[in-house]
């Protein structure tokens, strides 16, 4: 009873502590307001920025990274924002700050074509005299690989006459970055120029299966929405308000100068049963300043109706999520999302927490990734975002910490097998099959699939797609003896490319599961 007891407590032990491994990527610069992205070509090279002009790069996945800053005869001013195309190449969207020019008078966008260690001078958006253009950001179609950007046009940032107003603009690229379209103003509901609730900002682009383009704002109304059918030439003639946003989109977080809970807007283009469907992801203070909460608000009908908002927060407390994110990983259609988290605490320490859906937003699975807490001050800007790139299974979000005054961002390597819900190897010793894992994952040439059998057993592995298509049965119905063995999986001879896959052991009737992952 004495053995049972200690092996129990062991596991529990095990899981309580298990974690995601955390990476810091950089604390030099004064780094904040960070964005990542993952190349969905080859997942091993990830890009990252933070204020004011840094820019780092990784080829293994997010274990290593080096830094750089950028520079342009434009200027480098904040607001990062890193997308990939189809292609591999990067684009860094930033705002400007021209010799001779005025402040953020224009967006910035600079490119790479070797994953982030060098980039071009860049291209210039919708300068218009001394206007401010300011938090844009942008979106790939996969179809065509044209690029769009949204970003907020102030007459004049700050100012309190009436006559000054804020609008969404858009701008396309359809030659990889050199040149952009004149901005086409697309919010129909002008905003304030005060940089708060009034004003129209946080316009995230993103793209439907057939070339749709949906954004989404936060402006005097509230929760603002528009779409495209033609490629962004022409847009809806009346903006679609789809939530009030209780409380404003611009509120007090403790320990933070300034907070906001700016949409992010995202389609899913997988080939999964909720292809097509919009998602719009928030925070807002509908339930008192001291409760802060992220949400979730989706459309099946191309935005013309909206659902109610589901609450991605899962906890019971009344405290402060803020700062939300989200992303979709297109090999799935699940979504994912990360925010900073205090529901631990009572006080301004906090946490960085995930959520992930893998039903549409119907429920969520919320779990902490942060390894300690942090405690931010006011006084120090933290930034307005964090960031989160998913592709073909790995995850990598990114946000700004604070300790003894000094700020840092980071990542985190994101372990699936952690995630509630989410069937871990079996420890059951009654298992005819036990220890089923599969090895390296992700993998780049062949990987192995090891397992434990109970009793004699025929046992057939067989390796499928992540649509469900049979690729090939490795081991057909081989006799084993009981004790542990692996086997290797020929990439070339299954015809597994880079992607998501299931590993499968049937053996006397059982199966058992386990999803890899290649990548280049």
């Amino acid at each position: 009873m004495r053995i049972k007891f200690l092996f129990i407590s062991l596991l529990i032990f095990i899981q309580v502590t298990a974690q995601h491994t955390n990476i810091m990527i950089s604390n030099t610069q004064l780094p904040e307001e960070p964005s990542i992205m993952i190349n969905p070509k080859n997942v091993k090279y990830i890009v990252a920025g933070a204020n004011i002009r840094s820019a780092y790069y990784s080829s293994d996945t997010g274990r290593t990274w080096l830094a750089q800053q950028l520079t342009s005869s434009f200027g480098v001013n904040g607001d990062p924002a890193i997308i990939c195309d189809t292609t591999g190449n990067f684009y860094f969207f930033h705002l400007s700050n021209t010799p001779g020019g005025s402040f953020i008078d224009r967006i910035v966008c600079q490119k790479s074509v070797n994953n982030g260690v060098t980039w071009s001078n860049g291209a210039a958006i919708g300068l218009n005299g001394a206007k401010a253009q300011d938090k844009q950001w942008a979106v790939v179609d996969k179809r065509n690989n044209n690029i769009y950007t949204t970003w907020t046009q102030f007459d004049r940032y700050g100012s309190a006459s009436p006559l000054d107003s804020s609008v969404i603009l858009f701008s396309k690229s359809t030659d990889g970055g050199t040149s952009w379209n004149t901005p086409l103003r697309i919010s129909q509901k002008a905003g304030d120029c005060f940089d708060d609730d009034n004003t129209t900002e946080g316009a995230v682009p993103a793209v439907g299966p057939n070339g749709e383009i949906y954004v989404a704002w936060a402006g005097p109304n509230g929760l603002a929405f528009n779409k495209s059918t033609d490629g962004g030439n022409t847009w809806m003639a009346t903006d679609k308000i789809i939530n009030p946003i209780p409380g404003g989109w611009a509120f007090d977080i403790p320990g933070i100068s300034r907070a906001n809970g700016l949409p992010v807007t995202v389609c899913d283009v997988s080939n999964g049963p909720r292809r097509g469907t919009i998602y719009v992801n928030w925070a807002d203070q509908r339930y008192g300043t001291n409760d802060t909460d992220i949400w979730l608000v989706k459309s099946t009908d191309g935005g013309i109706n909206w659902s109610t908002p589901a609450r991605v927060n899962n906890d019971t407390t009344h405290t402060q999520q803020f700062f939300t994110w989200m992303n979709i990983d297109q090999a799935t259609g699940y979504l994912y999302f990360v925010f900073y988290d205090r529901r631990n605490y009572t006080g301004n320490q906090t946490d960085v927490y995930m959520a992930r859906s893998n039903d549409g937003g119907s429920t969520f699975q919320n779990f902490k990734i942060s390894q300690v807490p942090f405690a931010p001050v006011s006084n120090i800007f933290f930034g307005d975002y964090t960031n989160l790139s998913v592709a073909n299974g790995i995850i990598r979000p990114i946000w700004t910490r604070l300790d003894a005054g000094n700020l840092s961002i980071w990542t985190a390597l994101i372990d699936t097998t952690l995630i509630p819900g989410v069937v871990t190897p079996s420890t059951n010793p009654n298992e005819l099959i036990n220890d089923f894992i599969t090895y390296p994952n992700p993998f780049t040439n062949n990987s192995f699939v090891s397992f434990k059998l109970k009793t004699a057993a025929a046992v057939t592995i067989s390796v499928y797609d992540i649509a469900g298509r049979l690729m090939g049965k490795p081991v057909k119905n081989k006799m084993y003896q009981p004790g542990k063995y692996v086997e290797r999986i020929d990439s070339k001879l299954m015809h597994i490319t880079p992607g998501n896959y299931f590993y499968t052991i049937t053996a006397n009737g059982k199966l058992y599961t386990r999803k890899t992952i290649r990548i280049e």
